[in-house]
């Protein structure tokens, strides 16, 4: 049986050779924090880390993985929400509909994590998540406030 080492857990999983590793986060084992927006990797909702680059989970099959790679979801990033980003996204109140936010979230955490202080070309460039509500604002300002930025990184 196939192994996936999520959040730091080895777990076992049944699924075809082409199920996209979403739908075995989702389905299979249960981390429906996890996102379904356009499952073909436009949108960004589905993002996981997969050794520690952001990876649009809906795009891939799990089966290009296995318990040697470590794959987090939203679940693992902090178990209480006090990732620097989590904090942020809380502090200015990012999300509209929230939809969207987890991927953004974690898209914006290995963005922080190549790129510990971001400029505003570096988040334009690497944030490419949809937001239908638009909260763009908000999410560079959240990814400054996390990198510790304030208001500057305007560069």
């Amino acid at each position: 049986m196939p192994k996936l080492n999520v959040n730091g857990v080895t777990r076992e999983f049944q699924a075809e050779e082409d199920t996209p590793l979403l739908w075995v986060l989702r389905e299979q084992l249960q981390l429906t924090g996890t996102k379904y927006g356009c499952g073909i990797a436009q949108c960004g909702a589905c993002t996981v880390h997969v050794d520690g680059q952001a990876v649009r989970a809906c795009s891939v099959p799990a089966s290009a993985y296995d318990e040697k790679n470590r794959i987090v979801t939203i679940e693992g990033l902090s178990r209480d929400g006090s990732h620097p980003v989590q904090k942020a996204w809380a502090a200015l109140d990012v999300p509209q509909c929230g939809y969207c936010q987890v991927g953004m979230i974690m898209a914006a955490a290995a963005l922080l994590r190549q790129k510990p202080k971001p400029t505003d070309a570096d988040i334009d460039a690497e944030m490419t998540n949809i937001c239908r509500c638009g909260t763009y604002n908000r999410v560079r300002a959240a990814i400054h406030m996390a990198a510790g930025n304030g208001s500057a990184g305007r560069g």
